[in-house]
């Protein structure tokens, strides 16, 4: 059953990078007609995108099926599915915008994200005590729905901003959305290097002490940038240039935090790639390509962010603290997971109030829901790469 889901996973997979590709086609089509939806390869990628979903469903049920619980219980798990509630909410909204636009960015992104979640442990292993509960598959997959919109309205944002900054001279504007680029681009960067280093075997070992005072091996599948922080090397391999900070405890923090580090050093690197191919920066070069109706693609992020915010509280907040109160006495503790979740929490009601009382629609509205995103793209990846608490996943 678990080759089943594997071979489920990766076959979605694929066809999400077909129906990319078919939405792409349909934005370039120069023969294309007045109304979108009645394109042929609009409609053959949204088919793609249904069809890519149903796969990665029964991944899924078929995960579940063999490993006895949710399967949301570690990062490639977790993330993998918030891939595809992402995947889930374009297709709903696809639905009723026809806007192929959307699946150009969408489903690349939804890509990157499963992508991002296989180069994480995909072993099945049972659930330790605190998460055997029915409030896992309850909080969590109602949390990762909600990202899922959010996303949408994130990448309906993204084009908006691409369509409408003036690319003809170097602004602040044209450098917070290169580094918006960026920081999706350092996502590819992850997983070129975490391939390249998994599939040259390289390994670094590291002995500290844990919390218990016992000796503890640590291996780094990644050159060690920063090592531990009292750690001694087993091995004369490369590094490490710096000690991790001393408050970043945990066994696995040095490790996450140095994944971090090259995740920023292979996106640095692709970008100035990409730079010196296209002469221009990257959303110059997008921008002739985004020929999309304005005031649409405000309001698609507008819905997302309308739907994906309540479901997000419900998953995030409410059933979170019900189970934190069932399974730790409390509905509180500050742990950076629920500071996190409290932050996005937050930001799109503000984003809600500025919208409705305050009238901050379009370029406002725009740069409100790709910063939301980066809330929480931060808070899937640097908080469980680098902040160690109760909630950490990797």
């Amino acid at each position: 059953m678990a080759q089943i889901s594997s071979t489920l996973l990766y076959s979605a997979f694929m066809i999400y990078l077909f129906s990319t590709l078919f939405f792409a086609m349909s934005i370039s089509d120069k023969k294309r007609s007045e109304a979108a939806h009645t394109k042929k390869w609009g409609k053959i990628g949204f088919i793609s995108a249904c069809i890519g979903f149903a796969a990665q469903l029964g991944y899924f049920i078929t995960r579940w099926i063999a490993s006895g619980h949710a399967p949301v219980s570690n990062l490639f798990e977790f993330t993998t599915f918030f891939g595809m509630m992402m995947v889930l909410a374009f297709i709903i909204l696809y639905a009723i915008y026809r806007m192929n636009g959307l699946g150009v960015f969408a489903m690349p992104v939804a890509l990157l994200v499963i992508a991002y979640a296989s180069m994480f442990p995909r072993d099945i292993s049972p659930l330790i005590p605190a998460l055997q509960s029915d409030w896992l598959k309850i909080h969590v997959t109602t949390a990762a729905l909600g990202e899922g919109i959010l996303a949408i309205s994130f990448v309906s944002g993204l084009i908006y901003l691409i369509r409408t900054v003036d690319q003809s001279v170097s602004t602040k504007k044209t450098k917070w959305l290169e580094v918006i680029l960026y920081s999706l681009i350092s996502i590819v960067g992850f997983i070129i290097v975490s391939m390249a280093f998994n599939g040259a075997g390289y390994e670094a070992k590291y002995e500290i002490m844990n919390e218990k005072n016992q000796a503890v091996e640590v291996v780094y599948e990644m050159p060690a940038i920063a090592g531990p922080a009292n750690g001694a090397k087993l091995d004369d391999a490369f590094g490490p240039l710096f000690s991790t900070p001393s408050w970043m405890n945990g066994v696995d923090a040095s490790k996450k935090l140095n994944t971090f580090i090259w995740s920023l050093l292979a996106g640095a690197i692709l970008y100035g790639l990409l730079r010196l191919i296209l002469r221009k920066r990257i959303a110059a070069a997008l921008q002739p390509k985004v020929n999309m109706n304005s005031d649409l693609l405000d309001e698609i992020s507008y819905r997302a962010v309308a739907i994906g915010f309540p479901i997000f509280t419900l998953g995030a907040l409410v059933f979170a603290m019900i189970w934190a109160q069932q399974a730790w006495s409390r509905f509180w503790g500050w742990d950076p997971k629920e500071v996190w979740a409290l932050i996005t929490f937050l930001f799109y009601a503000a984003f809600l109030h500025l919208r409705l009382s305050r009238g901050w629609h379009g370029e406002k509205s725009a740069w409100l829901c790709v910063l939301g995103f980066w809330i929480i793209t931060f808070n899937l990846i640097a908080v469980n790469l680098v902040l160690v608490g109760l909630h950490s996943y990797a």
